[in-house]
C-alpha cells in the first residue's frame, strides 16, 4: 500500500555495510520503521543521510505492508527546513537528548494527531525562536499529558508532589514525596506555554537536578524506560 505522511525521525541506525534504518514517528500511523538502502554510499543512494538528522520534519511517501517490520520510502522531502535546531550547539544537544528519549517511550503503532501536533509544533517553535535553556524540561512535562501521567493540578495548600502517584500533596507519603526547589519548579511549569518558561530562573545545577527528578517521574510511569545516554552530553553544556 503507497501511503503519504509527515514524519518526525527519531533514530538512524546503520545496517550492514551501507543501509540504514530509520525509525520515525508518523502524523497517520506512529511509530514506523523504514530501510533506507545504499543511503552511505554517496552515488547510489537515492535519499542522503542528511534528511535523517534527528527530529528532522518530513514529507513522506512510502510503501507499507502489514506483514513486515520494515517499510521502505518511496519519495522523502523536508516538511520544515529548520533554521538553528541542527546548527546552535544548546539546540543541538537538546534535540539528541529529546530524539533519544523519543525513540524509547513511543512505541504506539496508530494515530495520535494530539500528539503529532504537540511535537511538531514544539519543534518549530523551538527552532523558530531564540535560545531557551528550560525547553526540554517544559517539554518533557507537556510531554506526560499525551502518555498519560500528567500531574495533577495543585492545592493551594500544596507543599510536595509524589512522583509515584503524580498528585500534589499537603504532607509527604512516600519516598517519592518531592519538595524544594523540583517542586516549585514543577509547579511553575504546569499549565504555561512554551515562551514563558524561557523567562524561569534556574541555574545549572537546579536544571540537572530537575531533570533527574521529571526523568523517575518518567520511570515510575513506563515500563522498560531507560535513562537517555545523552543526559550526561546535555548536562554538560549547561555547565
Amino acid at each position: 500500500m503507497l501511503i503519504s505522511t509527515k514524519a518526525i525521525v527519531l533514530s538512524k541506525l546503520r545496517y550492514k555495510d551501507n543501509d540504514l534504518i530509520i525509525k520515525c514517528y508518523t502524523e497517520n500511523f506512529g511509530i514506523c520503521s523504514y530501510l533506507v538502502r545504499n543511503a552511505l554510499k554517496t552515488k547510489k543512494g537515492k535519499f542522503k543521510p542528511a534528511y535523517f538528522l534527528p527530529l528532522s520534519l518530513l514529507d513522506i511517501e512510502a510503501d507499507h505492508k502489514d506483514n513486515r517490520s520494515l517499510q521502505y520510502f518511496k519519495d522523502i522531502k523536508l516538511y520544515c527546513n529548520y533554521k538553528s535546531l541542527h546548527t546552535n550547539i544548546i539546540k543541538g544537544a537538546i534535540v539528541m537528548f529529546l530524539s533519544e528519549l523519543l525513540s524509547s517511550v513511543l512505541i504506539e503503532e496508530e494515530e495520535n494527531q494530539a500528539l503529532y501536533n504537540f511535537l511538531e509544533t514544539a519543534l518549530v517553535w523551538f527552532d523558530e525562536g531564540d535560545v531557551n535553556a528550560n525547553f526540554h524540561l517544559m517539554f518533557l512535562v507537556e510531554l506526560t499529558k499525551y502518555l498519560g501521567f500528567y500531574p495533577e493540578l495543585p492545592q493551594q495548600n500544596s507543599k510536595y508532589f509524589n512522583l509515584e502517584d503524580g498528585r500534589f500533596q499537603t504532607v509527604p507519603s512516600s519516598v517519592y514525596s518531592i519538595s524544594g526547589d523540583n517542586f516549585s519548579i514543577l509547579k511553575h511549569l504546569l499549565g504555561i506555554k512554551f515562551d514563558i518558561s524561557k523567562s524561569l530562573e534556574i541555574n545549572s545545577n537546579q536544571k540537572r537536578e530537575f531533570l533527574s527528578m521529571i526523568l523517575l517521574y518518567f520511570k515510575l510511569h513506563l515500563d522498560g524506560f531507560k535513562q537517555p545516554k545523552s543526559v550526561t552530553i546535555l548536562n554538560q553544556v549547561f555547565n
